[in-house]
């Protein structure tokens, strides 16, 4: 069994996805509850996840059990006097995607958009990143349409860096000297 990964930021808890995880996660909502310690929402879970993404999780968790965070995240909002929410997901698309990069993505539920979740949780992602000697760019895509998401990346500090496709754009983060 893998040691527990988490990071904490002003409001968040964020926590490396183990197989158990994301095993309760595809069939046992309260058997993910008991894992995170949080509750998690009727809706879950957020937008552009799905069985398949989950499925790719597992399988990926499967292959890689010692990822040592190099995957999947979920992040929880601490509430007073109440468990933690379970309010999104993102993380790595493995180590690297090429030579001394990483890619990062996240998802926030509805619910809780618009509210600096997905800034928070991309600069603590990022900055955990570059605390590996091995990574000097962090990368992100996302679709033109999605303002907000564009926003959290250029409040993260990530540029522009090349269209992947007509339909996306491809950011990047590099290592401050």
């Amino acid at each position: 069994m893998t040691a527990r990964i988490e990071l904490t930021t002003p409001r968040l808890t964020l926590v490396a996805v183990t197989l158990a995880m994301i095993e309760a996660e595809l069939g046992d909502r309260a058997g993910l509850a008991l894992l995170l310690g949080a509750e998690v929402p009727a809706g879950w879970p957020p937008p552009l996840n799905d069985e398949n993404t989950m499925r790719w999780t597992r399988d990926h968790l499967a292959a890689n059990p010692d990822n040592g965070g190099w995957g999947t995240w979920y992040f929880l909002l601490r509430r007073e006097g109440a468990r933690p929410l379970l309010i999104g997901n993102g993380g790595f698309k493995g180590h690297f995607v090429a030579p001394g990069t990483c890619e990062v993505g996240y998802s926030v539920m509805e619910t809780h958009q618009r509210n600096g979740y997905a800034t928070e949780f991309v600069a603590a992602l990022a900055e955990w990143a570059f605390a590996h000697p091995e990574i000097d760019r962090v990368v992100a895509h996302t679709l033109p349409e999605l303002l907000p998401s564009i926003r959290v990346l250029e409040k993260n500090g990530f540029t522009p860096a090349a269209p992947l496709e007509p339909e996306a754009i491809m950011f990047e983060r590099r290592r401050s000297p």
